[in-house]
């Protein structure tokens, strides 16, 4: 079975910590999964694991700054990955207007440029409504999870 692989972004840790709950819970139900804090290229550039993008949004609505040389890399690389599929959980506050969960979208546009194939729709959960995001991002990764490795 492919391995997961959770490309995070976070700011305040906040998307690190629901990250890490989704790869406990993964792996308690048999999924291998591989939380990268800081990812590069190289961890994305042979296999064809699914990657699930678990980032926070800045306040302009951008990527962290550990996620940030991974998004511009893969940006400017845009290495193919034809058909893989990837997930996009992202977090954010609604009161931020336009740039509300920015980062999601911009992570989601990147991997569409590499062909990758989106698998569900975008979680996004609004801190202003949801304290403790793993409570949304739980069951959201079990069903993801089950869809892109059954």
């Amino acid at each position: 079975m492919a391995s997961i692989k959770i490309l995070v972004g976070s700011v305040f840790g906040g998307a690190l910590r629901t990250a890490r709950a989704i790869e406990s819970t993964l792996e308690a139900e048999g999924y291998p999964v591989s939380v990268l804090e800081n990812p590069t290229l190289s961890d994305i550039a042979s296999g064809s694991s699914p990657l699930l993008v678990c980032t926070s949004t800045t306040g302009q609505g951008e990527i962290p700054g550990n996620l940030l040389p991974f998004y511009v890399n893969l940006r400017e690389q845009l290495p193919q990955q034809p058909g893989r599929p990837f997930g996009v959980i992202v977090l954010g506050d609604s009161s931020y207007g336009d740039t509300f969960c920015g980062a999601g979208d911009l992570m989601e546009e990147a991997f569409y440029e590499t062909a990758a194939r989106k698998v569900g729709p975008t979680l996004r959960i609004d801190a202003l409504e949801t304290p403790e995001p793993e409570t949304e991002a739980l069951p959201w990764a079990r069903e993801w999870a089950s869809a892109v490795l059954t």
